[in-house]
């Protein structure tokens, strides 16, 4: 009965041992766990610094390792054996590899490793083996790891539980961006672009400064992605969805030019390649096809690629066209490839789409978090050493009673013991005072100590101003990256050019002549060209717009529909404007306020304006400037390429000292000649080199000096072409041409020459103008009378003449503003002679005052 009941108790059916389970289920949980593993821990990049565990594990291994940038270089077999060895124990090959493309100029932007040897070449030949190899660490790399010993990451145990190794690295450069990442995982994959450095940094300091910051704002300062082969990206639409979405395909193009050579024959000449592509592959694929017909014209293919850089030369036929030709090769060949953007990446070890904002504000919070954790880790060391310190002065000015104190003690730790209790130390403090050496006791160790305690406390503050200031800690984010652009920042490799795709409303609209005319009080319209007609020199004019009594028209500006507009306002901002989007009026219409178009501010005025051809060419934008002047005589230069970034809420132009305005802007080709005037009738000529380029917010440098209290600019003008007279008006429709020879050079701040006489009956200076025979001239009063003539009516003077009358003038009526305007080929000057307003004629003679 006993055997029984044991029996009863030990032996358990078999199905009793077995747990039933749904194999639909297990699989569905063990292939989550397996696909997870690989997203988190192999295939996707950390959104902190932009790495996957093998490349973190190298750097790191590296830098463990010893092997710095200024060290010699280390066996490259070593370096993988001592990473697979310590952190990352898979195949030699998935570590080499590694280290080999980070090593690589043509897949990295920004090369992490510096290798010594065979690492492969864009042909896509292997590298040699790792024990032929060898590598160090890069510089930039350096920086990525920087702080790493301050407890400013965590870390974690390795595979075997007995090392340690960073989760991430606490890396000053903004890695996911510029390098880019690219990897499979399961159900998902990523592929980020790389991009330049400097604008990334450009890009981040402008989110640091405004967290409300649009992508589109982003995109002024991060123009789209930057590959290490160079190249042209072709088009605008995929990197602004890549930069908005975080998904985009960005069509990358060869950089190709069309020679010919001395025998007549036309040669395309490749000298960058898209990114990724197998330059030998890609040629023999490009014979496969010439040879099978589908691309035609070519006769042959040769590669001249040398150490001083590549050179691809396709020999186009006689009887082909070597532009047919090679958009043939763009169609059917490797030349034009796409890159398809997906940026996911880990966000607290969650795979998730991110767009140019996520990016850029998860390594600004990295960086953040950083700051924090070294401060404090510096704060810790700092304080723990004052805390020795101030046990060391307080032993020195008890020197005899602590060596009393000592000698008296028959063990180490009695007198440990009695200088904690006697002089209420603490035991590192009493451990330290053990522990000094007798040259400590001198005068000037003593000072040392001292200094360095006054030094340490000053430390102490700051650091803790720093934990105390978050604007401070963004401050210091800032500064760093500062330096690294200062450090390792370059020039874009990738040029973005348009393509046919771009569309905008600039291909539906007429690019027709146009007269856009602005009043006093800010009301804009445009108007064709010819619904202006010309009259002669002394007329009435014809109605220019039917503005309100207390408005006039102050600016007129000859323009093309296609044209930007950048308005300068009195108080040195600058806003822009397509020309196509000024609203249509008649000659006679009034317009409609500028301040309903763009976003200026109610209490400024438009002063002055600037027309381009476009803010798009690269090489237009950085050979012209902008020349500014004052009403108080200052002068700035600056670049247009500062401009070419359209804000809706404008930017800063100049920077304008109280009780002053700007007055006058002009685009200049850096060469020009530049003619100030002032009311007083005064006018100066220096050349535009003697002002040097500044930045937008500069003040300037003086222009001309007033020759009194209440004199002012009336206006600037830069002239470079040697035909171009100088015309000057004043108030009450006197004007005159005089030869820019007629006005001597002098040094740029002077008081000038006279320029023109000014009487009673002249009145002050009003306008001056840079004119030519073929100019027409339109001259508004106030009173909204509108008269143009041409300048060829306008013989040239002299300098201290009075001038001719140029437009009747009603009693109490003066000149508001002159333009000119380019005269229409086939329209001829009217004879117009006029009545003045007692009906007597007016012979417009030539009044002279020497």
């Amino acid at each position: 009965m006993a055997d029984e009941t044991e029996n009863e108790n030990n032996l358990i059916p078999a199905d009793d041992r077995i747990i039933q389970i749904n194999i639909e289920d297990e699989m569905k949980s063990s292939y989550i766990d397996y696909s997870m593993s690989v997203i988190v821990s192999r295939a996707l990049p950390d959104v902190r610094d932009g790495l996957k565990p093998v490349h973190r594990r190298v750097l790191y291994g590296m830098l463990d390792l010893g092997v710095t940038s200024s060290k010699p270089h280390k066996k490259s077999a070593r370096i993988v054996g001592d990473v697979l060895g310590k952190y990352h124990p898979h195949g030699d090959s998935s570590v080499y590899g590694t280290m080999v493309r980070m090593a690589q100029e043509w897949s990295m932007r920004y090369v992490l490793v510096d290798g010594q040897g065979n690492f492969g070449s864009v042909d896509g030949d292997s590298p040699a083996a790792m024990r032929y190899t060898e590598a160090r660490l890069k510089k930039i790399a350096e920086d990525m790891l920087g702080d790493i010993t301050k407890d400013t990451v965590d870390f974690q145990l390795n595979f075997d539980d007995t090392l340690h190794e960073p989760t991430v690295l606490p890396t000053r450069i903004p890695n996911l961006l510029v390098n880019g990442a690219s990897g499979i995982a399961v159900g998902m994959a990523t592929n980020m672009a790389p991009h330049n450095l400097s604008e990334v940094i450009d890009g981040t300091i402008a989110y640091i400064d405004n967290r409300d910051i649009t992508i589109a704002d982003l995109m002024q300062h991060i123009k789209g992605p930057d590959f290490p082969t160079g190249g042209i990206i072709y088009g605008y639409s995929g990197i602004q969805s890549a930069f908005e979405t975080g998904r985009g395909s960005v069509i990358m193009r060869a950089k190709a030019e069309i020679e010919v050579t001395k025998s007549d024959r036309e040669q395309i000449i490749v000298t960058e390649i898209p990114y990724q592509v197998n330059k030998a592959t890609m040629i023999e694929r490009t014979a496969e096809l010439v040879n099978e017909k589908k691309i035609e014209g070519i006769s042959s293919i040769r590669d001249e690629s040398d150490r001083d850089g590549m050179r691809i030369v396709y020999d186009i036929k006689r009887d082909a066209n070597a532009s047919v030709v090679l958009n043939n090769l763009f169609k059917y060949t490797a030349l034009q490839t796409s890159f398809s953007v997906n940026n996911i990446a880990l966000v607290n070890g969650r795979p998730v789409m991110l767009n140019l904002k996520d990016l850029i504000h998860y390594f600004v919070e990295h960086r953040h978090e950083v700051i924090i954790r070294r401060t404090k880790f510096e704060l810790s060391e700092a304080e723990k050493r004052a805390h020795i310190l101030e046990g060391l002065l307080i032993a020195l000015d008890h020197i005899e009673e602590v060596i009393k104190l000592i000698r008296a003690s028959n063990t180490p730790e009695e007198a440990r013991t009695g200088l904690m209790e006697k002089f209420g130390l603490s035991d590192i403090q009493s451990r330290a005072i053990l522990d000094m050496t007798l040259r400590r006791l001198t005068g000037l160790e003593r000072d040392k100590i001292k200094e360095e305690y006054a030094e340490l406390m000053k430390t102490i503050e700051y650091l803790k101003s720093i934990l105390a200031d978050e604007g401070l800690r963004m401050q210091i984010i800032k500064d760093e990256l500062l330096e690294v652009k200062e450090k390792y920042g370059d020039e874009r490799r990738s040029k973005i050019v348009h393509s046919a795709g771009d569309m905008s409303m600039e291909d539906f609209i007429d690019d027709e002549e146009i007269v856009i005319t602005i009043s006093h009080d800010g009301y804009v319209k445009r108007t064709p060209l010819t619904e202006y007609r010309t009259q002669g020199r002394g007329g009435k004019g014809a109605l220019g717009s039917n503005t309100k009594d207390s408005d006039f028209t102050e600016h007129i500006i000859s323009a093309t529909a296609h044209n930007y507009l950048l308005f300068f306002t009195e108080a040195g901002r600058c806003f822009w404007l397509r020309a196509f989007e000024i609203p249509e009026g008649s000659r006679v219409s009034r317009g409609r306020a500028l301040q309903n178009i763009i976003n200026i501010p109610k209490d400024e005025k438009v002063k002055a304006y600037i027309k381009v051809k476009n803010l798009k060419d690269q090489e237009y934008l950085e050979n012209n400037f902008i020349i500014m002047c004052t009403k108080k005589g200052t002068i700035k230069k600056t670049s247009l390429e500062a401009y070419s970034r359209p804000r809706a809420n404008g930017i800063n132009a100049i920077n304008i000292n109280e009780g002053d305005q700007l007055l006058e802007a002009n685009l200049t080709s850096g060469e020009s000649e530049i003619v100030i005037a002032l009311r007083s009738g005064r006018a100066i000529r220096f050349n535009e080199s003697t002002v040097r380029p500044m930045g937008r917010t500069a003040t300037g440098v003086r222009g001309i000096t007033l020759a009194h209290e209440n004199d002012e600019v009336v206006g600037m003008v830069s002239v470079n072409d040697p035909e171009t007279t100088i015309l000057v008006v004043s108030e009450n429709g006197y004007g005159k041409r005089t030869e820019l020879e007629d006005y001597r050079i002098t040094n740029r701040g002077g008081k000038g020459v006279k320029t023109i006489s000014i009487t009673e009956k002249t009145g002050d200076l009003i306008a001056i103008k840079n004119v030519t025979d073929q100019d027409d001239l339109m001259i508004i009063n106030k009173s909204s009378i509108v008269i143009r003539i041409s300048v060829s009516e306008l013989r040239v003077m002299g300098r201290a003449t009075q001038g001719v009358k140029l437009i009747n003038l009603k009693k109490d009526d003066q000149i508001a503003s002159v333009a000119k305007v380019v005269r229409e080929e086939d329209e001829d000057v009217e004879d117009n002679p006029q009545i003045d307003e007692n009906g007597l004629n007016d012979d417009s003679s030539i009044i002279e005052n020497d």
